[in-house]
């Protein structure tokens, strides 16, 4: 693929149910890292785990509230709008084909990265992708031999280098995680509570948006 210095878009997918404070720091930071577009892509039928609670319309409208006041993070739904399960490689493919030579980088939890050869087609995501790896500062990830072999001559150290093609590399980003779980979080609002400061204020506004989880 010919060499490139457009702005790469980043990809950045999971339930986001509800999406939290935790969810959109760590977007925000790999966006500042990579100089690039982050789009939050949320999934509709998640191959990995069980469905989420609040419906893709729900889960929508949530993610719009969240991502009012600003314009580094974005909302992508296509993958809302597909039947069947939500394939990672079925998603890059169609965005390779709507972005040309555009570097697209895929962002992933290091836990999430080391399970990736139980991922669909999972080798064929090099081909049409780059990888960002969000790890902890000062942590580096341990991933399988099966995985080092696949990565081994992949890695780049700094993000300028993920302009040069528009996939094929990998590089770990050292971002600040917050300890945020969807799961408490969907816990406390069963229970009546009220889980400020772990949410964004957005979903405050409008009590309808967290109704999923209300009794």
């Amino acid at each position: 693929m010919p060499q490139t210095t457009i702005k790469p878009l980043a990809i950045f997918g999971g339930t986001f149910d509800p999406v939290h404070l935790g969810h959109l720091s760590v977007a925000w930071e790999a966006s500042e890292l990579l100089d690039a577009e982050v789009r939050l892509m949320p999934a509709s039928v998640p191959p990995h785990r069980a469905p989420p609670m609040a419906s893709a319309v729900q889960r929508v409208a949530m993610l719009r509230a969240a991502l009012q006041g600003q314009s580094r993070l974005t909302l992508d739904t296509r993958e809302l709008e597909r039947s069947g399960p939500s394939y990672t490689i079925d998603t890059l493919i169609e965005l390779r084909a709507e972005q040309g030579e555009r570097p697209l980088v895929l962002l992933i939890g290091a836990d999430a990265f080391a399970g990736l050869p139980g991922w669909h087609r999972w080798r064929e995501l090099f081909e049409v992708a780059h990888i960002g790896v969000l790890s902890r500062p000062g942590v580096e990830a341990g991933f399988p031999d099966e995985l080092q072999q696949v990565v081994a001559n992949r890695r780049v150290q700094h993000a300028a280098a993920l302009r040069h093609t528009g996939a094929g590399k990998l590089i770990e980003l050292a971002v600040t995680p917050l300890e945020i779980s969807a799961t408490r979080i969907r816990e406390l609002l069963v229970e009546g509570r009220d889980p400020r400061y772990l949410l964004p204020e957005g979903l405050f506004d409008d009590p309808g948006l967290l109704a999923p989880y209300r009794r």
